[in-house]
């Protein structure tokens, strides 16, 4: 996924007169999941006053950023095969009298591998991690000076909230939607994540900052918003009065910026589902109904073995609250198979939790150790097959699940946020508040409004509709 957001800033910290340079081509690959584009997009406005525009190729930029996830098996042999692509480029733009491409790598891989990525690949100029990015500046005038690379992996003191550009780039097509990451870092230690030591402790951005930021997001013309932290529903923001603020308490205060009609919020942990939360869900409409509640396992054993804080009874019982408070909730999740000591009749606990709830979608994986975790040195470490034949079990079952609710989304009016033409002549696109794609006729002013869609046609990945009425309001 290439992130190429644009909109010109200044850092804080950024010299005014280094905004004078001529043009420079800027190309970020970003890898992993929402909150790695957000930071890719800032990581473009810190940028901007250094010259720095989008470009679509690697081989027009005169830097390449690399923003990396560590989650995911095999993730820091995709940034050395990456590299070496990148220093091919380079070679090549240097051998036709170009200037030589900055290369950098940032995120969590630059956070857990920095040595062994200059080690390995000391054609690398900039090493940082996903807390020091609003110092790219510095870093690459640092690394004009003294000709050599730059590694910041280190947990700054300060928030780099406090110091990134006062306006963010577009995100997304239109500018329609928006992530906006409000909490960072994580204090739960499951026993098979990388997070806690990538990311850091659990930090939560000042209510005031949010609110700020999203309603220069809203000025610009975003309509939807997606609230980001690796445990977002953990949120405690200082609130300006000496106290701090939860996640329901922000949530009342965004719905009231004009013009913001839409906040969702990822990713959440169970143990943070509490009642206000809930009486949000029931309370604010702008809380769309569609929730992301990572649940990874159905078994009670292999849940203490994850460290995960919490039982699949404890799961079903917040599911029935959240449900309970607002009926058309659905629900996505993250499953992991093949956990250390996993055994039959642990994955099909897990299969059972699924029948229980009912999933709208999910994503799931095979086990994979992640140096440095508690995990990866326990015994009973699951044989591949064994992971592959669970993994194809719950995937068809999860899947069936989802083509059902899609199904169910047919004779349905879905409030339909319209965000793009559609491929067809006179049709445009958008999403249902469960983040559907839909397809309708209908014309072009309608996009940037929300507007009722009968829901006629349930294909693979989308829905098709008819236009029933033109709300015509910015959300």
């Amino acid at each position: 996924m290439t992130a190429t957001p644009t909109s010109p800033a200044m850092p804080a910290s950024s010299d005014p007169a280094s905004a004078v340079q001529p043009p420079r081509g800027l190309h970020v690959i970003t890898w992993g999941c929402q909150m790695n584009v957000y930071d890719s997009a800032r990581m473009a406005d810190v940028l901007r006053p250094l010259g720095y525009g989008p470009v679509e190729r690697p081989e027009d930029a005169d830097m390449v950023i690399l923003n990396t996830c560590h989650i995911r098996e095999r993730a820091t042999e995709k940034v050395f095969s990456e590299l070496g692509r990148l220093r091919k480029i380079r070679d090549e733009r240097v051998g036709n009298g170009q200037d030589r491409t900055i290369i950098a790598v940032a995120g969590c891989v630059a956070q857990a591998e920095g040595e062994v990525i200059l080690s390995r690949a000391p054609y690398v100029d900039l090493v940082l991690g996903p807390q020091t990015y609003h110092k790219l500046p510095e870093m690459v005038a640092r690394a004009a000076r003294a000709g050599g690379a730059v590694i910041e992996t280190d947990f700054p003191v300060e928030q780099k909230f406090d110091f990134l550009p006062t306006e963010a780039a577009p995100q997304t097509q239109g500018n329609l939607t928006a992530f906006l990451t409000i909490q960072e870092g994580c204090d739960k230690f499951c026993s098979f994540c990388v997070v806690p030591y990538t990311r850091g402790a659990e930090t939560s951005r000042p209510v005031a900052s949010v609110l700020a930021e999203a309603r220069r997001m809203a000025e610009s013309g975003v309509r939807e918003i997606t609230l980001l932290g690796q445990n977002v529903n953990a949120y405690h923001g200082d609130n300006g009065n000496g106290g701090s603020a939860t996640l329901a308490g922000l949530v009342e205060q965004l719905a009231q910026i004009p013009g913001l009609g839409r906040i969702r919020y990822m990713t959440s942990h169970p143990r943070d589902v509490d009642q206000s939360l809930i009486d949000a869900h029931r309370d604010n409409p702008a809380l769309m109904p569609f929730l992301h509640l990572p649940v990874q396992s159905g078994s009670d054993r292999i849940l203490k073995a994850m460290n995960r804080g919490h039982t699949a009874d404890e799961y079903r019982e917040s599911v029935r609250k959240l449900r309970e408070a607002r009926p058309d909730l659905a629900l996505s999740s993250d499953f992991i198979v093949g956990h250390p000591g996993e055994t039959e009749e642990d994955f099909e606990a897990t299969m059972q939790l699924v029948r229980d709830i009912g999933f709208a979608m999910a994503y799931s994986f095979k086990y994979s150790p992640r140096p440095g975790t508690p995990a990866a040195g326990q015994p009973m470490q699951v044989p591949e097959d064994v992971k592959d034949r669970r993994l194809a079990e719950l995937q068809a079952l999860l899947c069936e699940q989802q083509d059902a609710f899609n199904a169910d989304m047919v004779g349905t009016v879905q409030e339909i946020l319209v965000t793009n033409r559609g491929r067809k002549p006179g049709q445009i696109a958008g999403r249902s508040p469960y983040l559907q794609p839909v397809h309708f006729d209908g014309p072009d002013h309608l996009i940037g409004s929300t507007v009722k869609v009968a829901i006629t046609t349930r294909r693979t990945n989308s829905l098709g509709g008819t236009l029933i009425r033109e709300t015509a309001s910015a959300c």
